[in-house]
């Protein structure tokens, strides 16, 4: 459901949180409320129009990485969550029992490797979000980078909240500076799309054997996939230069 919703603001960002209430629901699945659907957005930045400060904040941060290429983005690290239902998003699922259930993950890649994908039991929180950073991305960037990288995330509250900020300080972790309410910026959010077309159809009897799904998918998805994801960005930057104003959307 968190995946639908976002599906229908991005398919078109006038939409008002009735319109994809109306969209992701139907008369056997009342699903979430209006307001959660309006707290869903605003957390990932997609709720309404972007803000004149954030705006701003975009253009520049685009004009200064247009013309960054391999050797810049060398040694980031792109990071991010999401679910995936069992049954996959082209199944009908009102009639099962556990129709709405779902695995979250989190994930990275770089340039030059597949991170881990780390399934989330639970409540993502602040709390769950060090362990993450500490138990699992951590012990793989020491292993492939050394001390040599730079860590993406966006502004999520769990991402920047106070206590995770200062583990970033405890573990000196380079952050790159991320403008608000730029899901368009971030080739991330098109690798999760990859790893739902691989996994198109297939279902899942239960929440252990789709997360084994998803994670032989990720480990499988090759770099030229990451090597074209990452060559765009001159074009995501220029679009959000040439745009300037319009809502960010994901194409």
């Amino acid at each position: 459901m968190d995946r639908n919703i976002l599906r229908a603001c991005r398919e078109d960002p006038r939409r008002t949180s009735t319109d994809i209430h109306v969209s992701v629901t139907s008369p056997n699945d009342p699903g979430p409320s209006r307001r959660t659907i309006r707290r869903r957005l605003q957390v990932v930045g997609l709720h309404g129009l972007v803000s004149l400060k954030n705006r701003k904040a975009r253009v520049e941060w685009a004009k200064q990485h247009l013309s960054w290429g391999p050797r810049e983005w060398a040694n980031h690290i792109w990071s991010d969550e999401s679910k995936f239902k069992l049954f996959g998003t082209d199944v009908p699922m009102s009639d099962g029992k556990n129709g709405g259930e779902s695995v979250m993950v989190w994930g990275c890649f770089s340039d030059t490797f597949m991170g881990p994908l780390k399934r989330i039991v639970g409540t993502m929180d602040r709390y769950v979000y060090e362990d993450i950073l500490e138990n699992t991305m951590r012990p793989w960037t020491r292993a492939n980078f050394g001390r040599s990288w730079v860590f993406q995330q966006d502004n999520d509250p769990k991402h920047t909240s106070g206590h995770v900020a200062n583990w970033f300080r405890c573990r000196r972790v380079d952050l790159l500076e991320w403008p608000s309410q730029s899901p368009d910026l971030n080739p991330i959010e098109h690798m999760w799309k990859e790893l739902e077309r691989r996994l198109n159809g297939i279902r899942a009897s239960n929440a252990n054997q789709k997360f084994a799904q998803l994670e032989a998918a990720w480990k499988s998805i090759p770099m030229t996939v990451v090597q074209t994801l990452l060559d765009s960005m001159p074009r995501r930057c220029q679009a959000v230069i040439d745009a300037k104003d319009t809502q960010p959307s994901i194409k």
